[in-house]
């Protein structure tokens, strides 16, 4: 079964993509602030990062930065899932090494398909 990092910190965030990964086959892994993200993806080489862009700690694009530099697979898939929607966002997120940008609420029902057309996986 396929691993992925969910890096978020409100519970019920993680509760909803947690159900909607496993619904689409993978084994999920979450750490709740940027430092453990890390940590965690060194660890665990996950197919896949989902990370929030406002975390305890690091914020999510310093998380992103930090495992690009890591002993991380360097070329895994980074995806923000973030209620940040203001003008430049985007463009500031994925100049930080992030693969794709998604706005919350995330549909569970069709959040899956939309992080496989992002990272080019087909089922």
């Amino acid at each position: 079964m396929n691993k992925v990092l969910v890096i978020e910190d409100n519970r019920d965030n993680i509760r909803l993509i947690t159900y909607a990964l496993r619904r689409g086959g993978y084994e999920v892994v979450s750490a709740g602030s940027g430092e453990e993200g890390v940590e965690m993806a060194v660890r665990e080489k996950p197919c896949f990062i989902l990370v929030d862009i406002n975390l305890p700690g690091i914020d999510g694009i310093e998380t992103m930065r930090r495992i690009r530099r890591s002993e991380a697979d360097g070329r895994v898939p980074i995806i923000a899932i973030t209620s940040h929607a203001m003008c430049g966002d985007r463009e500031r997120i994925l100049q930080a090494g992030c693969n794709a940008y998604f706005e919350k609420p995330i549909d569970p029902l069709t959040i899956i398909e939309k992080i496989h057309d992002a990272i080019g996986r087909r089922n």
